[in-house]
């Protein structure tokens, strides 16, 4: 008998609606490493830089004029006062414009003792992605998915535009917040949780992991454009103009069908399941009538109405697996981002470095789908976590630049990459669909936390140049050693109800049950959308 399957083609197109916005959400999350980047400069010499251009001058000329700060490296943020002969600190400066002609960091000189001005733009749109993952993470498992994502694919477009028109700086920083709610959080925590409600448990894993390498391709796309369009305020135009992937969705994109029935608008869940067997060429007719009734005197899940963010802490297993999934959001941004954002300090064309780091991502998407379904969440995300920390102290423990240490800080970004792509998936199937986007939202918003401290770490590096490597390999260590205690998702049907939540995973440990690998009954390998509605025929699959 025809049916609608794990991936049919309702699904598939939904599903490329959903992806969409992981590719605006990589992209305005790292728009700014070429909209503000910070190219090498070096304090303004009179009478010999003209029209703040940067004169060629050999390294013995510039001696006379520029302090060292190493044999062979200048002082960037100090000059010879040429009547005393002291080192004093200077107060404008002059910037290589090969590979950056305009830049937010060049207007508002974003270096020496304004270099904090750049991380605070950076870390207030991760401030922004943190209230969006906590307000708009909470708002969907209210309203719905669909219409957190499409209003926020409007915003990220007026917002994304808009941002390139500020001259003061701190509008500028008060605009990056605000695009920073709908930029990288609404649209694509909304989308991704859209996928992984609608697909059953054969294509999660790819769907999961596929919308990571699509942020990456949005990763990719910034330096793309950064390589072609060298005006930093038509390159932010064309970075915001990309949010019109999105706003034609609300006519597109359906809500999710579990959604629906969780929070007892079954009729509405009802023809959304029906649409998709029509679409998908499936004979079967849903008797509404007799599933609408069925769902109204489902207890558990009108027991379960009204769940919000406080659930996850009210009952002991939830508690212990949200503050563990939280500490791993939060240690796989730092790192990620630490890494992402640390381009500037590897020598070369910054647009070919940035896009090899996206780029460097998708062979580890890749081998993750390979494995996921085989080894299990749970041990690729802790495997990927420690090792990877470990190549953060490993690549400071050689010179910094040097082949060796940049390889390794590639595969520093490649492991945890693929660790970060893993607890997405892990943490919608961990939760209940009551919660999943709250759960989901409040992971985003702890992530987004360390985000945003990540630019202000990075700052530490004026002490030493390994603290900041060093910080993010600890807290990826103790994370990944931490995730040990979560229980394996593999193969198994997703929580419904707060209840269900509660009693998955109780007593399953890496230490308990190492890969995974145990009997799991056909009810739980097999997830179709009439076991979504609980039909009384479960012969049909749906």
């Amino acid at each position: 008998m025809a049916r609608s399957g794990d991936f049919d083609k309702y699904q598939w197109w939904q599903f490329v609606l959903h992806i969409l916005s992981a590719v605006t959400a990589g992209l305005n999350m790292m728009s700014l490493v070429t909209v503000a980047a910070v190219p090498e400069h070096r304090c303004e010499i009179p009478s010999v830089d003209v029209n703040k251009t940067m004169a060629a001058l050999n390294f013995s000329t510039l001696a006379t004029y520029i302090p060292l700060k190493s044999p062979d490296q200048f002082d960037s943020c100090s000059t010879y006062d040429l009547t005393t002969n002291n080192s004093i600190k200077c107060s404008s400066w002059v910037y290589n414009t090969t590979y950056h002609p305009s830049s937010r960091a060049i207007e508002w000189d974003f270096v020496c003792d304004r270099r904090w001005m750049g991380a605070v733009s950076q870390s207030s749109y991760m401030l922004g992605v943190f209230v969006g993952c906590l307000i708009l993470g909470n708002l969907a498992d209210k309203i719905g998915r669909k219409p957190v994502f499409c209003w926020s694919a409007l915003l990220q477009l007026i917002l994304g535009v808009g941002v390139a028109f500020t001259s003061n700086y701190y509008l500028f920083l008060a605009v990056r917040f605000v695009y920073g709610i709908f930029g990288s959080a609404g649209s694509y925590l909304a989308g991704f949780v859209l996928t992984m409600e609608l697909v059953g448990p054969s294509k999660r894993s790819v769907c999961g992991i596929a919308f990571q390498g699509v942020f990456a391709f949005g990763i990719m796309l910034v330096a793309v454009w950064g390589g072609i369009i060298k005006d930093r305020q038509l390159l932010q135009i064309v970075y915001g103009l990309h949010a019109l992937l999105l706003v034609v969705h609300w006519w597109l994109m359906d809500e999710s069908p579990r959604w629906l029935w969780a929070n007892g608008r079954h009729k509405e869940s009802i023809d959304i399941i029906q649409k998709a067997l029509d679409i998908n060429g499936s004979p079967i007719t849903i008797n509404k009538a007799e599933f609408v009734s069925k769902g109204q005197a489902h207890q558990r899940t009108r027991s379960s109405k009204g769940a919000g963010l406080t659930d996850l802490f009210k009952t002991p297993n939830l508690r212990k697996k949200t503050l563990n999934v939280c500490l791993c959001w939060f240690a796989n941004s730092l790192v990620y981002y630490g890494l992402s954002l640390s381009t500037g300090n590897i020598k070369g064309n910054p647009f070919v470095i940035l896009f090899i780091m996206g780029l460097i991502e998708i062979p580890g998407y890749v081998l993750t789908i390979l494995l996921m379904d085989r080894l299990g969440r749970r041990f690729l995300t802790c495997f990927n976590m420690i090792i990877g920390g470990f190549c953060c102290i490993i690549a400071v423990s050689f010179t910094i630049g040097s082949l060796v240490s940049v390889s390794f800080v590639f595969l520093g970004k490649f492991l945890i990459a693929c660790s970060f792509a893993i607890i997405y998936n892990y943490s919608a199937e961990l939760f209940p669909t009551v919660i999943r986007n709250s759960a989901l939202g409040l992971g985003g918003m702890w992530a987004r936390i360390s985000g945003a401290l990540t630019p202000l770490i990075t700052l530490l590096d004026s002490f030493d140049p390994k603290i900041p490597c060093i910080i993010f390999a600890v807290i990826a260590i103790i994370s990944g050693f931490l995730t040990m205690f979560l229980p394996e998702t593999l193969g198994r049907e997703m929580p419904s109800t707060i209840e269900d939540g509660e009693k998955f995973g109780l007593g399953d440990t890496c230490f308990t049950n190492f890969l995974g690998r145990r009997k799991i009954s056909q009810t739980e390998s097999k997830l179709s959308m009439n076991e979504q509605l609980k039909p009384l025929n479960t012969s049909e699959k749906v």
